[in-house]
């Protein structure tokens, strides 16, 4: 039977989905690495670890760690890579291309196989015995500091609501009425690309192709116009609600539930019912 390593990230849901297909392909080996991250290294372990298995694919979750760690085993092994795939049929593998907004079928040459399982396209798993693995400290960059999501303490990966705002809301001064929503919501604060680009909000807070890919529960979407890397972003939540003054704006073709209006009314409209239904 066909062997696979399987780079798990701690505690991380992506990696168990990530496991599904794994197991699909053979018998599954998971590792994780520890100490401080140092991508050059960390691959080295891996492509050593696969070479010593004998395996014939390697695997990780379509995260941003998972496609620059296997980027680099790839280089390492001078082998083809795939990322962000959703299915794969000997040596032919669908997978995910320009923000989700195309599925690619192509075929993956080389041994083993390197390829990332795309976010929120299989199911989870359940976990597995996971082996670690020490990478050798070969004085490659490492990472040094961590910048946390200025979300309250609350990541917008993990939020079961995130509550977004785009270039509808005006200003900075404009997010005052979704973070009272967020608030009442026990939500996380995003916004959209623009937003970022005007300096309402930080990179952090985007959710996008180019920010973070999130997989809340509702996903409610406040006067953000839905480019297609806004959207690659925003798909992985399970309901999304839009709220725009365009009846034509493009998110409305990806949302669940629409409110055509202006989000200036409508936004603090919904925090007074919620206050009201809470005694507030």
């Amino acid at each position: 039977m066909s062997t696979v390593l399987l780079y798990v990230e701690p505690d991380d849901e992506l990696s168990l989905q990530a496991l599904t297909l794994a197991r699909a392909l053979g018998d599954v080996r998971a590792v994780s690495l520890e100490g401080t991250y140092q991508p050059a290294a960390w691959a080295a372990a891996l492509a050593d670890a696969a070479q010593g298995a004998g395996a014939d694919a390697i695997v990780a979750a379509g995260s941003d760690r998972g496609n620059e760690l296997l980027a680099h085993v790839a280089a390492r092994l001078d082998q083809p890579f795939a990322a962000n795939v959703t299915a794969i049929d000997g040596d032919v593998v669908t997978r995910v291309r320009w923000g989700g907004s195309l599925l690619e079928e192509a075929r993956l040459h080389g041994s083993p196989r390197i390829l990332t399982v795309a976010p929120h396209t299989q199911s989870a798993a359940d976990p597995t015995d996971v082996e670690t693995l020490t990478a050798p400290d070969d004085g490659s960059p490492r990472v040094l500091e961590r910048v946390e999501e200025s979300t309250g303490g609350l990541s917008l990966r993990d939020a079961k609501v995130v509550v977004s705002g785009g270039r509808g809301v005006g200003s900075a001064e404009g997010f005052a009425i979704i973070e009272e929503l967020a608030g009442l919501l026990g939500a996380a604060v995003g916004c959209s690309r623009v937003v970022t680009s005007a300096g309402w909000r930080p990179h952090t807070d985007q959710v996008g192709q180019t920010g973070t890919k999130i997989s809340a529960d509702l996903y409610v979407a406040c006067g953000i116009s839905g480019a297609t890397q806004h959207i690659a972003g925003a798909k992985g939540a399970k309901k999304i609600l839009a709220i725009n003054n365009d009846p034509e704006a493009p998110i409305l073709a990806a949302a669940d539930y629409a409110v055509i209006g202006d989000l200036h009314e409508i936004v603090p409209a919904i925090s007074a019912e919620l206050r009201k239904a809470r005694g507030q």
